[in-house]
């Protein structure tokens, strides 16, 4: 008989972990404590973001993420769309730390530098003026989040026979044992935890022994765009120069990070980065800010929505600025900088959190290559 694996949470970690347990030969039960996967893993851009991953592994997970991603949307579960990234410079120093990223990409990724004239062939959402240029990543794809994690679960019980029990809340793990409520108990051979920002309910000593908070961020969604009008890429504001680990490799940046902290204080302290996608139905999603502590207040701050908006009509333009919804996202993340958190409790136990906000961009990938490595 072969092993048998269990996953905890139905989030995009979990999923990733389900299927590279199975492709190993595994058979994989997931428990998750809601009746379908509500957390961090709906609630974002639903972007695959090679481009925001710094060269070596991280951005090879990215890269493989990206290929899974596309491969499950082919068999027609859900849309995906394969339109790139854009980040557009209005000021020179924006433009001087785009102009030595594409010297430093250029001969691993696929990066163009565009003047304002062939952006404008691109992306008719992009404002022209006083645009300097941009930089162009046809790698990264897009997803309609709520629909492809609800869709995931069917197609990995289909295709890998990976069975999924919704509603059940796993209170403690013992000796290769998950104990649900008051009597139900599972064994098996290899227990996985991905269960977000829940980390700490299961094994507090653990989780108090690294350096763990959480983000909050705000987020909103446009109506979907007249006449099934298109944005083109994914387009990005200066500021997300700042937000992103593999732009650190610049050393203009820091130019750039001090006219920001003078000029852009406000947008900086309640870490506002502003970006927007589109999914399949011409919708569009509009964000973010970025609150750390391990405790948040629920409500969302109208006044970030608006310093979102305001920054967003500097470089996009839409056909219709209608928001139908605004929620906030909760995710744990590494204090210490590290990309994700992976260890071994006791033994048969693993435990993978802390993608710090890059979960869809790597779970897949990551996955692949912890299971490989255990």
């Amino acid at each position: 008989m072969g092993k048998s694996a269990i996953v905890i949470g139905a989030g995009i970690a979990g999923l990733a972990v389900a299927r590279a347990l199975a492709v190993k030969g595994y058979s994989v039960k997931v428990f998750e404590r809601s009746q379908k996967a509500v957390g961090a893993s709906i609630r974002n851009f639903g972007m695959i973001w090679p481009i925001g991953q710094p060269s070596g592994k991280l951005y090879e997970h990215a890269v493989r993420s990206r290929n899974i991603w596309k491969e499950i949307s082919n068999s027609g579960i859900f849309w995906s769309g394969s339109t790139g990234s854009l980040h557009l410079a209005y000021e020179p120093d924006e433009w001087m730390v785009l102009q030595e990223l594409f010297q430093l990409f250029e001969k691993e990724r696929k990066v163009q530098l565009l003047a304002p004239e062939q952006i404008a062939t691109r992306s008719e959402a992009a404002v022209q003026k006083n645009m300097l240029g941009g930089l162009f990543s046809e790698e990264e794809l897009i997803v309609d989040p709520r629909e492809a994690i609800a869709a995931l679960p069917g197609y990995l019980h289909e295709q890998y026979g990976i069975d999924f029990y919704w509603g059940k809340c796993v209170r403690s793990v013992s000796e290769n044992t998950i104990h649900i409520g008051l009597a139900e108990k599972h064994q098996t051979d290899i227990i996985f935890i991905c269960s977000g920002t829940d980390i700490e309910t299961l094994y507090p000593e653990a989780h108090s022994k690294h350096a763990l908070t959480k983000c909050k961020l705000q987020m909103m969604r446009l109506a979907a765009q007249p006449q099934k009008w298109k944005i083109g890429p994914a387009l990005c504001g200066g500021l997300s120069l700042i937000h992103y680990i593999s732009f650190k490799a610049a050393s203009s940046l820091q130019q750039l990070k001090q006219r920001f902290g003078r000029d852009m204080k406000e947008y900086l302290e309640w870490g506002i980065h502003v970006m927007v996608s589109q999914n399949g139905t011409g919708e569009l999603t509009i964000g973010d800010s970025h609150e750390y502590g391990l405790t948040h207040d629920p409500f969302d701050k109208e006044f970030i929505n608006k310093m979102i908006m305001d920054y967003l009509r500097k470089f996009a333009y839409f056909k219709d600025w209608s928001i139908t919804e605004t929620w906030n996202g909760l995710y744990t993340k590494h204090m210490n900088g590290d990309p994700y958190l992976f260890f071994s409790p006791d033994p048969g136990v693993y435990i993978l959190n802390a993608l710090g906000g890059a979960g869809m961009t790597l779970s897949f990938g990551l996955a692949e290559d912890i299971i490989e490595a255990i």
